[in-house]
């Protein structure tokens, strides 16, 4: 399964790298909003884990992008802003799943597990 990392602080994006392809997953990972736009454009994803907060843009946005085109696709939010709005609203806009900063990396590959269940196999 091929999963696309947007997150922006680099030790927390080498450590979900790490971790995800010990577990067979293979990652490409962006550190900007650019980046993952290009690469949300040019490559088809199985999952995709965003940050909110990026630098050049907005993890929302980048959601509204892939939801236009990937419709498919699995998205899990990850960040440190754990307000009830930013979840609502990353929901609303077509997130599978809103997982707040700091988290275990096993929780993380169970949901990405179940997301990719769901929209693959129909539950």
């Amino acid at each position: 399964m091929k999963i696309l990392l947007i997150e922006d602080e680099t030790e927390l994006r080498k450590s979900i790298e790490h971790y995800l392809q010990e577990e067979g997953f293979l990652i490409e990972s962006v550190a900007d909003f650019n980046s993952a736009s290009n690469k949300l454009a040019d490559y088809q994803y199985d999952c995709i884990l965003v940050d909110i907060t990026l630098p050049q843009g907005n993890g929302l946005d980048l959601i509204r992008q892939v939801k236009k085109s990937q419709s498919k696709v699995g998205i899990i939010i990850i960040s440190a802003k754990n307000s009830i709005d930013d979840k609502i609203h990353g929901l609303d806009l077509g997130a599978d799943d809103y997982l707040p900063k700091p988290f275990s990396l096993a929780e993380l590959n169970s949901r990405i597990k179940a997301v990719i269940r769901r929209n693959n196999f129909g539950g």
